[in-house]
């Protein structure tokens, strides 16, 4: 396993200058976000396009600090009800396409998305019951007329590129959880599979393990992120919150540093299992912890992951 992270935080600095500070961090791969919900100031993708030369330069910075470029991010709704905003997210994701394949990377992350409830709907349309029955009405038509056809094309263009799409399981959008990944994999193919990112499960109340062992092989990417879940406020008001995320104090749960909202324990078991299904790549750190700065935030989690990723092979069982 490699140490990864995302550099969006570093947007007010330039791509070298955050190349400089993750060194001496001893961080080996980074994920670049190319648009949409995701800052796109150290990877401008239509520019990577128009100047493929600019592309082999860009490779060629991030290799001359000793590192590679483990995916690109372009998370957005490409099946936004509104033709404009689906429009603008499904271009960004061919541009990512093109871009990744310019520099070689083989994974681009991004969100399933959500429709609306309705071909006339004006806004996505999250839903998180089954009744009344219109609920239901709902979902099949994001699923069957909206969601599984856009991405049974999108998955042949991946496929086409040679890249896989690690789809993060996001509350708000259709898939946020292993039954829905798998439910997308199946109708779209083998190039989408999950982005595990453990911090959205968390707060659902599903065990990050459980979930692991669930997607087994169709885990194409893993973000480090940790959700502390505020007792407290759960007691009061339960799991589901609309609160802004700056109103700590009061929230059910909160986005924090790897090891701020569930212990070393809980993040090595989720290592080993990772392991133990097949997954030996990047652990790609994303740092949104709001109590935190963003160099705080950032060196505690390589601090916390250091001495947990597991980056050699096992030998042979001399025990067994």
């Amino acid at each position: 396993m490699k140490l990864g992270i995302l550099t969006v935080p570093f947007s007010g600095m330039s791509l070298e200058e955050t190349l400089q500070y993750l060194k001496t961090l001893g961080i080996q791969a980074i994920e670049l976000g190319t648009g949409c919900f995701t800052d796109d100031s150290h990877c401008k993708v239509k520019e990577l396009i128009e100047n493929p030369q600019k592309a082999k330069d860009l490779k060629a910075l991030v290799e001359s600090y000793g590192m590679t470029i483990s995916a690109l991010s372009c998370h957005g709704n490409p099946v936004h009800p509104n033709p404009e905003v689906a429009g603008h997210d499904h271009e960004n994701y061919l541009d990512t396409l093109k871009a990744a394949e310019l520099l070689g990377v083989n994974t681009v992350v991004t969100f399933s998305g959500c429709p609306g409830s309705d071909p006339g709907a004006g806004k996505p349309n999250w839903v998180t019951c089954s009744w009344p029955p219109v609920y239901g009405e709902i979902l099949d038509y994001q699923w069957n007329e909206c969601l599984i056809p856009y991405w049974k094309k999108a998955a042949k263009l991946a496929e086409d590129a040679g890249v896989r799409v690690a789809i993060e399981m996001h509350p708000g959008f259709c898939v946020y959880n292993a039954e829905t990944m798998l439910r997308l994999r199946e109708a779209a193919g083998p190039a989408i599979g999950a982005n595990f990112d453990p911090s959205h499960l968390f707060w659902q109340g599903t065990d990050a393990i459980s979930a692991i062992y669930e997607l087994k092989d169709a885990i194409h990417y893993v973000h480090a992120k940790d959700c502390r879940i505020d007792p407290r406020n759960v007691d009061k008001f339960g799991i589901l919150d609309t609160k802004h995320y700056g109103d700590i104090e009061h929230r059910s749960w909160v986005f924090r540093t790897v090891g701020y909202g569930h212990d070393e324990t809980v993040w090595r078991d989720i290592i080993s299992a990772l392991k133990t299904i097949g997954y030996d790549d990047v652990i790609s750190i994303e740092h949104e912890d709001a109590l935190m700065s963003i160099q705080e935030g950032v060196e505690k989690a390589v601090s916390f992951l250091q001495n947990i990723l597991i980056r050699e092979q096992a030998g042979a069982m001399w025990w067994a």
